[in-house]
């Protein structure tokens, strides 16, 4: 699965929006670095930061995404509803479930376009943290939490607690995107898709190194936080339009 990515990497790699970001990395780093000059903090410090700062720019299309996958799950009970009335007439039902999307303003391809854009983004940011070795030819020493950034897991246990993390926080993610009306075998279906989707992050973990894990941990993070801040304002819109 790594030499997968690895060859997605190439054949989406765009020199211009890599060397953009080296530098943009540069740009933070030499920052930090004169506020802690010790290499071991600042390294660390700047590709938490990059990754916020990425993330905090490209979340207009996280949200437009976020909030489609959120509309989806609040029409899941009506949806069901249809399936189930039009089970034998699957005709029928396509269209009755096409005027639902009009009725409630949903349109199920929403979510797709913004994380279509962002992919560029983020196989970039892959290829930053794979190479920050063009950045500064001794990184290759330099460690964050006690742990090589240029280096992969190794026997020490200390080592394992980055892709394990990897692993939690994308299941947790993907966890707080699931419809709550889910039930029965699409529930089960969905929960188990999620961990298999974890285990795969965990396995990767085990295969990048410590920088890029950091930075799927951080990205991870950051999802979660956008997801939790949504989702309460979608549950005070709802309440205050049922008062209403």
């Amino acid at each position: 699965m790594d030499l997968l990515l690895v060859n997605y990497a190439m054949i989406f790699r765009i020199e211009w929006l890599n060397n953009a970001l080296i530098k943009f990395f540069g740009i933070i780093h030499n920052g930090i670095h004169n506020v802690l000059p010790n290499p071991n903090v600042s390294y660390g410090l700047t590709i938490i930061v990059v990754t916020i700062i990425i993330r905090g720019l490209l979340f207009p299309l996280n949200y437009k995404q976020i909030k489609s996958t959120l509309k989806m799950n609040e029409i899941q009970p009506e949806m069901k509803k249809l399936q189930e009335r039009y089970k034998n007439n699957p005709q029928q039902q396509q269209k009755e479930m096409m005027k639902l999307y009009k009725e409630k303003g949903v349109n199920p391809m929403a979510g797709c376009l913004p994380l279509l854009l962002q992919w560029p983004i983020l196989i970039a940011l892959y290829y930053v943290f794979m190479n920050l070795n063009t950045i500064d030819p001794n990184i290759g020493n330099v460690t964050f939490l006690g742990l090589k950034l240029m280096a992969t897991p190794t026997s020490n246990p200390l080592s394992w607690i980055l892709p394990i993390a990897s692993g939690l926080t994308t299941y947790l993610s993907s966890s707080l995107m699931m419809s709550k009306s889910s039930q029965g075998s699409q529930a089960k279906q969905t929960n188990t898709m999620n961990i298999g989707m974890s285990l795969l992050i965990t396995y990767m973990g085990f295969k990048f190194t410590t920088a890029l894990v950091i930075y799927w941990v951080t990205n991870n993070l950051f999802q979660i936080f956008q997801t939790v801040i949504m989702q309460k304002i979608g549950t005070k819109k709802v309440s205050k339009e049922a008062l209403e």
